[in-house]
């Protein structure tokens, strides 16, 4: 199990990344596609605006997976580090040129600068998305072998299977910043945004479904393995959910519920204990004291992230941050005290959890001492946030 955990944590993170990051992605290629005039200065003025409080932030979780998979599974990252860093490399540039792109965009003095910058983010915003999704069609059609730089430099991400990901990669960036960017139309009250978003969304939620089972063709003669995987177990019951989330996002676009459409759309596009040909989960895993050390960083750094993002998200969808949002008058001293102090089980329940989980996975070695200790970590988590959040969330009361 313990060598399991921080997979889990990967494949979180990794959901997290698609469906947050994803549409900050989505809304650059939105700033290319914006159109012309008046109307396209607004469209792509509404997609800058939108991201502002959050794309810094969005890119916590592509770290955060970076770093978990390098402690907890040294071999698989060495692998597929090596094999695919023309990919990375690639990516690794687009991030830095969005967010070269996005800070020059402020300081801008002619439309013709104001163009200059925005192609290049909206270029940026289309390569790293896709240079990404070509990362995960080279693991998931089993390219990467283990070994330092054992695969093809470059076959092993121009192939079908990994052109197909990352096309998928970009369309569905951009079917879920039109979802998110129509919702904030209707929140700032701008109808003539909110239509254009609007037919967007649905353009691109089209666009993408047909790729998606387009796809399975390219997967059928290219991925013989992967195809076949997608219709058994639990693959099979993401593969219906994605669907079914899919089809009810165009219906709540289609009849405007844009806030609802958030949330499916998400699931729509997040929806082995082998990581590599030959290599195993128990196999790839670090030593038992690293596994111990990460899992309890992960769980005691996720009680303090949790409640941060949760402000700066709960901020940002309820227009705090939008140009023409009403200044917020700040809380009293009184107010904060009244919502930071009182009894503080929460704090010691919290600490008891965190000793008890570190103590069973240190000092023990059977597997139930392990579950016990694992659940006690989270028990940790969920604790320390309930006791951190209400402090957090002090000043926007």
């Amino acid at each position: 199990m313990l060598q399991t955990l921080p997979l889990v944590f990967v494949l979180a993170g990794l959901v997290l990344y698609v469906v947050l990051a994803g549409a900050d992605f989505g809304a650059g290629l939105w700033l290319l596609l914006g159109g012309r005039g008046e109307r396209g200065a607004s469209v792509r003025e509404h997609a800058h605006d939108s991201m502002a409080p959050v794309w810094e932030a969005n890119h916590v979780w592509l770290i955060f997976v970076l770093t978990v998979t390098w402690t907890a599974y040294p071999t698989f990252f060495g692998s597929v580090a090596s094999t695919l860093a023309v990919p990375f490399f690639i990516a690794a540039l687009g991030i830095i040129l969005r967010g070269a792109s996005y800070a020059l965009r402020a300081g801008t003095t002619s439309p013709r600068e104001l163009r200059t910058v925005d192609t290049a983010f909206a270029i940026a915003s289309l390569v790293t998305p896709f240079a990404l999704g070509t990362v995960v069609g080279g693991i998931a059609s089993q390219r990467v072998p283990i070994g330092n730089a054992a695969g093809h430099l470059f076959s092993s991400w121009l192939n079908p299977t990994s052109i197909l990901i990352g096309t998928l990669a970009v369309v569905s960036s951009a079917y879920l910043a039109a979802v998110y960017l129509a919702a904030d139309a209707t929140r700032v009250g701008d109808r003539e945004l909110e239509e254009a978003f609007r037919a967007r969304a649905l353009g691109a939620g089209v666009v993408a479904g047909a790729a998606a089972l387009g796809g399975l063709i390219v997967l059928h003669g290219d991925a013989h393995s992967l195809f076949h995987g997608l219709f058994r177990g639990a693959a099979l019951g993401a593969l219906i959910a994605s669907g079914l989330a899919g089809t009810a996002t165009l219906a709540l676009v289609s009849r405007r519920h844009f806030e609802a459409a958030r949330y499916s759309a998400a699931l729509a596009v997040a929806s082995y204990p082998t990581l590599l040909p030959g290599l195993s989960v128990d196999g790839a895993a670090a030593p038992h004291d690293t596994l111990v050390t990460l899992v309890v960083a992960v769980l005691a750094g996720g009680a303090l992230l949790f409640p941060s993002l949760g402000l700066l998200f709960s901020l940002t969808l309820r227009g705090r941050f939008d140009p023409n949002a009403e200044p917020h008058t700040p809380p009293t001293p009184a107010q904060v005290l009244r919502a930071t102090t009182g009894p503080r089980f929460g704090a010691r329940l919290a600490v008891a959890f965190l000793i008890a989980g570190v103590g069973l996975l240190n000092a023990a070695s059977a597997p139930w001492a392990h579950a016990i200790g694992v659940v006690s970590l989270f028990g940790f988590m969920i604790t320390a946030f309930l006791e951190i959040a209400p402090q957090a969330l002090a000043g926007d009361s």
